[in-house]
């Protein structure tokens, strides 16, 4: 991973055999990163993908792995109680056989294949924290 502070954005390249959200966070930590904003592109070789389950109150996960071509992630990065929290959506376009497909979902995580470029925005003039939900048992933001 290398990246590169310029005015308020962190413009960050993830390599071959990282994992993306790991380095994310550990470039947050480098920079006193509280909370921020991203989204980048790239091409991936493994991804867990899941999805909440409303009715069962718990995620259900999805592995890919192969040539997974990285058309968008996004998500945030958020503090609570000094600790760093993500919440990230990513799309995923992939061939199997003779078929294009699609995937996407929140990401557990992202092993990079060759590169994933991208720009992490941190907040700025404060910072969001985390609020559990009890529901869901993740948090969301809070402004407290």
């Amino acid at each position: 991973m290398d990246y590169r502070r310029m005015n308020d954005i962190c413009y960050v390249r993830i390599d071959k055999g990282e994992e993306i959200i790991t380095e994310l966070l550990q470039v947050c930590c480098k920079e006193g990163i509280q909370s921020a904003v991203f989204t980048g592109i790239g091409g991936c070789s493994h991804a867990e993908i899941q999805t909440f389950i409303h009715e069962k109150g718990t995620f259900e996960t999805e592995i890919l792995d192969g040539m997974l071509e990285l058309i968008n992630i996004t998500g945030n990065i958020i503090t609570d109680h000094d600790q760093l929290f993500h919440h990230t959506h990513a799309v995923f376009s992939y061939k199997t056989e003779s078929e294009h497909k699609i995937a996407a979902g929140h990401m557990k995580a992202l092993t990079v294949l060759y590169t994933a470029e991208i720009e992490l925005r941190p907040v700025i003039g404060g910072v969001i924290r985390r609020k559990h939900d009890p529901e869901t048992g993740t948090g969301f933001w809070s402004f407290e």
